[in-house]
C-alpha cells in the first residue's frame, strides 16, 4: 500500500483519480480548497478508511509523509481561471514549488498535471511534445497558460538540480461525470443547454476543432505515467487524437439528448485556439501501449446521464424549497 497525495482531489479529474488509486489498494490524501472542487465529487469515497480529506490551499506549504504526489490543483476552465488571474498564476507556480518542496523532503515521486494550453494557438498540427507553442504572454488566457508552462520549468529544474523523480503529463480536453455544470467548458455547456432546451452557444463559425477524451482514459494514462521508470520525466501528451469541430460536437449532443435546441453563434473569444489535437506517439511507446479506449459518443452518453440526474436533483430541491 502506497500513501498518495492528490492535490485538487475533489475536482473533476482529481475525484476520479482518487477513486482509481483507492481501488488499487492505496491510501489517499485528498487535498482541496474547494474553489472549483466539490465535496459531492468525493462523498462516495468518504466511507473508505484509507481515504483522508484535507481542506488546504496549495499556495501554502503542506506537510505529510507520502510516497507519491499528483499535483492537479488549479482551476482549469476559462470561467474560473480568469475570475482571479493572479490567484490562478500563484496556484500554478506556488503550488508547484510547495509540492516539489514536499517531494524533495520526503523523496516522493511527483507528477505534474500540465495542459495542452501550453501549446497556445498552435502553428503545428497535431501537437508533439517537442513543439514549444504559440502563446500570448499578456492575453486573457495567459494566467493559466503561462502558469502551467512555469510549473513545467520548475519540475524540470527540481529534477536537474535535486534529482527529484518527476513526471509531467499534458492533458488535452477531457470530459465526463463530476464536471461542474457552470465551468464554461464546451462539453458541459452544450449538454446543460441541450437538456434545458436552450440554444447551444457556438463561438466563431464552429469550425474550430478539439479532441475530447473521456476521464477514465485520462486517469489510466496518468497512473501509467506515474509508474514509469525513474528518469522518464515527460512531458507526455495524454489525449484523444480523434478531432471534432464544435458543430459536430453540438449536433452529436443534440441527437443524444433528443433536444429541440438550435445553435446560437457568438464572437470567438480572444486567443481561442483554432485547432487542438495531440500527437500521442510518445504515450503509446512509453505507457505500455496506452491510448484512449472510450470513443466520443459512448463517453457523451455517460456524461449526459450524469448531467441529467444532476439537473433533476437540482429541480427537485428547488420544488422542495
Amino acid at each position: 500500500m502506497k500513501r498518495i497525495l492528490v492535490t485538487g482531489g475533489a475536482g473533476f479529474i482529481g475525484s476520479h483519480l482518487c477513486e482509481k488509486l483507492l481501488n488499487e489498494g492505496n491510501e489517499v490524501i485528498c487535498l482541496d480548497n474547494y474553489f472549483t472542487g466539490s465535496k459531492q465529487n468525493i462523498v462516495s469515497l468518504m466511507h473508505n478508511p484509507y481515504f483522508e480529506v484535507v481542506r488546504h490551499d496549495v499556495t501554502e506549504p503542506f506537510m505529510a509523509e507520502v510516497d507519491e504526489i499528483y499535483n492537479l490543483a488549479c482551476p482549469a476552465s476559462p470561467v474560473h481561471y480568469q475570475y482571479n488571474p493572479i490567484k490562478t498564476m500563484k496556484t500554478s507556480v506556488m503550488g508547484a514549488i510547495n509540492t516539489l518542496g514536499l517531494a524533495k523532503r520526503v523523496r516522493a515521486k511527483i507528477l505534474q498535471a500540465s495542459t495542452s494550453e501550453i501549446y497556445g494557438d498552435p502553428n503545428i498540427h497535431p501537437q508533439p511534445e517537442e513543439y514549444w507553442g504559440n502563446v500570448n504572454t499578456i492575453g486573457p488566457r495567459s494566467c493559466y497558460d503561462e502558469g502551467k508552462r512555469c510549473s513545467e520549468t520548475l519540475f524540470m529544474d527540481y529534477y536537474n538540480q535535486h534529482n527529484i523523480d518527476i513526471k509531467i503529463v499534458r492533458i488535452f480536453n477531457t470530459y465526463g461525470p463530476n464536471m461542474n455544470p457552470n465551468d464554461g467548458r464546451v462539453v458541459s455547456n452544450f449538454i446543460v443547454q441541450a437538456l434545458k432546451g436552450e440554444n447551444l452557444t457556438i463561438f466563431g463559425n464552429g469550425n474550430q476543432t478539439r479532441s475530447f477524451q473521456y476521464v477514465d482514459d485520462l486517469v489510466e494514462g496518468m497512473v501509467r505515467m506515474m509508474n514509469t521508470q525513474r528518469g522518464f520525466t515527460g512531458p507526455v501528451n495524454i489525449g484523444n487524437p480523434h478531432e471534432f469541430t464544435m458543430l459536430e460536437l453540438a449536433e452529436t449532443i443534440i441527437e443524444i439528448t433528443g433536444s429541440s435546441s438550435k445553435l446560437s453563434f457568438k464572437a470567438l473569444p480572444k486567443d481561442d485556439p483554432r485547432q487542438r489535437r495531440p500527437n500521442i506517439s510518445l504515450a503509446k511507446k512509453n505507457l505500455n501501449g496506452w491510448e484512449p479506449k472510450i470513443q466520443l459518443r459512448e463517453g457523451l452518453i455517460k456524461t449526459v446521464t450524469y448531467f441529467d440526474q444532476l439537473l433533476q436533483q437540482e429541480q427537485n430541491l428547488t420544488m422542495i424549497q
